[in-house]
């Protein structure tokens, strides 16, 4: 094209000077001056670009007059004001409170072991026995001494009612049926230490001891591991710039990556100590684990509602473009004409984003059609051609 246009000055420069201009530039390519010829190169030049610029004036008012102006072809979309919320998102592991490994109470050798790895248990339900060495032989032996100091004392007491005996013998009588109850109270609660029994309702998930082992208490003498998988929950630590945003209440999103599995909770608790390590508080987020796939200290991704706004004015974050100044703007269509409108710069203030939707805190508003595909292209005050509008976004 550019060819063209070049023969084509060139054409019409000769035609305009007749022979006489073509002899003119013969003449000085035999004088061989090299500035003569750069300067009527020049010249030349600045003849082509005029006639350039006046040929594309020309093409636009033609295209104009004719109705066939290529126009930049867009999409928009309609600005509405929606609910808008923005969530903080965190790493997290899932714990529970009742998770723990039982410990003899007693030494001795394990006699009997009643459960088998995840078998489900009730609180307070037979685990063990440990030999007792003799303990509850000690214990029949005390209560028959007490059944005997406790008939002793009655009938004492009944003699010094009726004015019978000395008050003595009747304070002596009841110290020793008292002692003796206390001896048997406590014998009764060393021999229950020779049992274990489940602390709360859950599932064996570990048998560490076999029968016949000999334990006691103390670190390394484990016998079971014992967990409930009903109350499950996750911990997050949040920094503390979020101190006056996450509460009680909140709304918490949970997903599982191994599990591929988002459930949908409120945040139950948040710390009153600000961690001096990490600056950081703590966050508890309850998980129902109906279906029981739901492990302690497996990883978990929790999304934390740090803010709501019921009427933001949400856009993808793709239409927004920068200056030089680095103000932040979109483009809109005006001046709706059936499918033409006209192209106009928003300096615009965001607010959150949240994956690929940027609130717009100013410079729009509702009902504004902003321009989509094409955004990057148009420029300010340039006739445009809308191929469709979307208002559902």
């Amino acid at each position: 094209m550019k060819k063209l246009i070049y023969v084509f000055t060139l054409a019409v420069v000769l035609a305009s000077c007749g022979g006489g201009a073509e002899s003119s530039v013969s003449d000085l390519i035999a004088q061989g001056d090299l500035e003569t010829l750069r300067a009527k190169k020049t010249e030349i030049s600045e003849k082509q670009r005029e006639m350039e610029r006046e040929l594309q004036l020309l093409d636009s008012v033609i295209a104009e007059k004719s109705g066939e102006e290529r126009l930049p072809l867009v999409t928009t979309l309609m600005a509405k004001g929606e609910k808008f919320d923005h969530f903080l998102e965190l790493q997290g592991d899932v714990e529970t409170k009742q998770n723990v490994l039982i410990y003899p109470e007693m030494s001795g050798t394990l006699q009997r072991v009643t459960v088998k790895e995840g078998q489900r248990v009730r609180k307070g339900q037979l685990l063990a026995t440990i030999d007792d060495g003799g303990m509850a032989s000690q214990v029949s032996q005390l209560k028959t001494q007490a059944a005997l100091a406790k008939t002793t004392y009655e009938r004492q007491k009944r003699l010094w009612e009726q004015q019978i005996g000395s008050e003595i013998q009747f304070l002596q009588a009841k110290s020793n049926y008292e002692a003796t109850e206390n001896a048997v109270q406590q014998a009764q609660s060393q021999l229950g230490k020779s049992t274990i029994r489940a602390p709360f309702s859950g599932i064996i998930d570990n048998v560490i001891k076999d029968q016949g082992t000999v334990v006691s208490p103390g670190p390394g003498s484990e016998v079971f591991r014992i967990v409930n998988l009903s109350d499950m929950y996750i911990k997050v630590d949040v920094p503390e710039n979020y101190l006056g945003r996450i509460e009680e209440g909140k709304e918490a999103k949970v997903f599982f990556p191994i599990l591929g599995d988002t459930i949908t909770s409120k945040i139950r608790q948040t710390g009153n100590f600000i961690n001096p390590s990490n600056r950081a508080f703590s966050v508890e987020i309850p998980v129902p684990n109906k279906k029981g796939n739901i492990k302690p200290n497996l990883s978990a991704r929790v999304s934390l509602n740090d803010y709501s706004n019921d009427g933001a004015i949400l856009v993808p974050q793709g239409i927004i473009s920068e200056n030089a100044e680095g103000a932040q703007y979109v483009y809109v269509a005006v001046e709706p004409n059936g499918d033409k409108a006209v192209a106009k710069r928003r300096i615009i203030q965001t607010g959150k984003t949240q994956g690929s939707m940027v609130e717009v805190l100013s410079g729009i508003t509702e009902g504004d059609l902003l321009i989509k595909e094409g955004a990057r292209t148009v420029k300010e005050g340039q006739n445009i051609q809308i191929l469709n509008s979307s208002t559902d976004e």
